[in-house]
């Protein structure tokens, strides 16, 4: 093996991470250094935040539903892609098995559906 192959990827990766280390260093360098307590404020859209419970607020479980959805799905276009792509190359039990796919996805999503996981109003 050549070891000569490498050479231009390891001169790229000596650049980028010296590129990276003088933007940081020049920053901390040249940034303003005004620490108040404005700064450190929590900002929501220009009005003031919307205090928070001492152990912190906990998030109704509507969201987390969602973000799994969104995994969900996400997984999905996952197998999906690259079935499509090879679509020409792969049989028609290529065919079956990703209708079959789809379909326990669209079951799960149906049954979010019904049971009012993607309805945001109480």
């Amino acid at each position: 093996m050549d070891l000569g192959l490498y050479f231009p990827l390891i001169v790229m990766l000596l650049i980028a991470t010296a590129f990276a280390a003088a933007g940081l260093a020049v920053t901390m360098q040249m940034g303003p250094r005004r620490f108040n307590r404005v700064k450190y404020d929590s900002y929501e859209c220009g009005i003031q935040p919307t205090p928070q419970p001492v152990g912190g607020g906990r998030f109704q479980v509507k969201y987390y539903i969602t973000a799994m959805l969104f995994i969900v799905f996400d997984i999905e276009i996952v197998f999906l892609y690259p079935w499509a792509v090879a679509f020409d190359e792969l049989g028609p039990w290529a065919l079956i098995a990703m209708v079959l796919f789809i379909d326990a996805v669209l079951v799960a999503y149906l049954y979010v559906i019904q049971r009012g996981g993607l309805q945001w109003e109480e």
